[in-house]
């Protein structure tokens, strides 16, 4: 029994290190979506250009200051845990080659999209480097 609360307790520290771990971001950094627009109509597939001043875009996995890569946030109805790694999954898309647009299938109605740079272990900056939430609708 005291040996599975040693481990618990590593377990805990080691979960507390990572939350704390956040890369700092640089003053005056902007984040934005070039293309859509907020409200336009569009059709599907929907391209997705980001916009980045401030700061560099460079692979997951590579720990260099004042850079980071894209996620592309997709119906999130709030903020995601901006102390973990983001999730892989429909509403949140990785670009961790360095991508800086998009082409994605929406399926018709209502969308909004956001965008959150993560540092080199997907791991969103302190403070958070996030676009304006935009609203599109596909035909």
């Amino acid at each position: 029994m005291k040996r599975v609360a040693m481990i618990l307790c590593a377990v805990m520290v080691a979960l507390s290190a990572a939350v704390e771990a956040r890369t700092p971001a640089p003053d005056g950094v902007s984040l934005y979506i070039v293309t859509p627009s907020h409200g336009q109509t569009v059709s599907s597939p929907v391209t997705v250009r980001f916009g980045l001043s401030g700061m560099g875009v460079a692979p997951a996995g590579i720990d260099k200051a004042n850079t980071g890569h894209h996620h592309l946030l997709i119906d999130l109805p709030g903020a995601p845990d901006l102390n973990r790694p983001l999730p892989s999954d429909a509403n949140h898309r990785h670009f961790g080659g360095g991508q800086t647009e998009v082409s994605i299938e929406l399926a018709p109605g209502r969308h909004t999209l956001q965008l959150l740079l993560g540092d080199h272990n997907h791991v969103p900056h302190d403070p958070p480097v996030m676009s304006e939430k935009i609203t599109i609708e596909v035909k």
